[in-house]
């Protein structure tokens, strides 16, 4: 694998992670609040959050590129904040993962939050528990399984994105270029046997995600 390759295998990882992080954090008071939040506005929030599971990924990345551009208020705002442009940068594609791979984390843990019902925060409130610890101490372990399988599933989408990433961020070799764009890369200039080696490599990195989900599944049960 080439230097370059190697970078590209790093950045991915690097995205992967960092996107599964923040989305877990982002997720949990979201999918709790969605779970028992009784509004008639709630089918449009649930319809957005879960818009990006449908939404042709090249179409997404049209408009957060329209977004990111330095003349708009988004990107204008991040420059000013940050002496740095959205478009064609490591933030800009992490920004984008976020919104592409948001509906991989948040779905299953609204799914068991609704599970577990308000029966089982009722008796804890009876039991002397404040919100603060009903929701750490008895609805967390609960939903672990839940957990388990949406950072999972988030780190495996992230990982493997393509459209999104290369509208955002192009093809900048240790900013932009993650291993689905590099994998492109060589398809496109006939160099197949490094290609080869990044279609392996992604293939045994996905099944490592799925048998270290599925084992800690298996432990918790």
């Amino acid at each position: 694998m080439s230097e370059t390759d190697l970078l590209a295998l790093g950045l991915t990882l690097k995205l992967a992670t960092g996107v599964t992080l923040v989305l877990i954090a982002l997720s949990l008071p979201l999918s709790f609040f969605l779970a028992h939040w009784q509004s008639r506005w709630k089918l449009l929030a649930e319809a957005l959050t879960t818009l990006p599971l449908v939404l042709p990924p090249t179409v997404l990345g049209y408009y957060l590129l329209v977004a990111f551009a330095p003349d708009q208020f988004l990107g204008q705002s991040f420059h000013f904040l940050f002496d740095q442009q959205l478009a064609f940068s490591f933030a800009g594609i992490f920004i984008a993962s976020l919104i592409y791979s948001l509906p991989f984390a948040l779905r299953p843990l609204q799914a068991a939050f609704e599970q577990q019902g308000r029966g089982l925060m009722e008796t804890s409130a009876l039991l002397g528990m404040n919100p603060t610890q009903t929701f750490f101490r008895v609805l967390l372990p609960n939903i672990s399984p839940a957990l388990l399988s949406a950072a999972s599933l988030t780190f495996a989408h992230t990982m493997g994105e393509f459209g999104v990433i290369l509208m955002i961020g192009g093809n900048i070799p240790g900013e932009t270029q993650v291993l689905s764009v590099a994998l492109f890369e060589h398809v496109e200039t006939l160099q197949y046997q490094q290609a080869n080696q990044l279609a392996l490599t992604m293939l045994g990195l996905s099944l490592l995600v799925v048998i270290f989900s599925q084992w800690l599944g298996k432990r918790h049960a």
